[in-house]
């Protein structure tokens, strides 16, 4: 899909964490001012075409810091909002995502005609927002997607290695709250913790 005449911003969202078994969900939101330029000549280096989810974790570091520090060069937005395991234990996990795409979006300024939303996978925006396209696997075809990929996964692997300290024993800060065997084991030795999503084990 083009982009419409009068849109001034561009704007990728995706989210990491769906299928974890503790923490939360995060939605990831990257805005690129059109007035600006073209994004790709910005940003020259990054590999398009690779699963921003596939980077190594030095990788996704750099290039999490090189989108932050973009945003005092260009006026571009970088926003991840979290939703906590309380939450999708309470609502399911697909509204908890809704939840934090709509904490993303609400952080937009201007009207939501100014922007052209790509969102990957399954994501959909509230109907105010006419332009927009989901993508399925749109962090390997689609750069401001997988941007906002990897302001989530970073954002979020950060905010496990944290409660990692909190949870002492389970190797949050390996797996991130993933469904790895050592993880299994970990349960099955400790039981739940309080960042587990119990909703997961029933």
């Amino acid at each position: 899909m083009e982009i419409p005449k009068g849109v001034k911003y561009l704007v990728g969202i995706d989210e990491a964490g769906r299928g974890a078994l503790a923490g939360p969900v995060a939605v990831g939101m990257f805005v690129w001012p059109l007035e600006v330029g073209d994004l790709l000549s910005a940003t020259p280096d990054y590999p398009v075409g690779r699963d921003s989810k596939k980077l190594t974790p030095r990788m996704r570091e750099k290039w999490f810091a090189f989108l932050t520090n973009l945003t005092k060069q260009t006026g571009a937005l970088c926003q991840v909002s979290l939703v906590a395991e309380t939450y999708i234990d309470r609502a399911g996990i697909v509204p908890a995502v809704a939840r934090g795409l709509e904490a993303c979006l609400e952080k937009l300024p201007g009207e939501p005609i100014e922007y052209f939303l790509k969102l990957d996978g399954s994501l959909k925006a509230p109907e105010k927002f006419v332009y927009q396209e989901t993508i399925i696997k749109g962090d390997e075809t689609e750069p401001i997607i997988s941007f906002a990929s990897i302001l989530a996964k970073v954002s979020r692997d950060k905010k496990m290695t944290k409660m990692a300290t909190k949870f002492a024993g389970y190797g949050l800060e390996k797996h991130k709250g993933y469904g790895t065997k050592e993880h299994f084991a970990k349960v099955a030795e400790l039981g739940l913790s309080a960042c587990h999503r119990r909703s997961y084990f029933a």
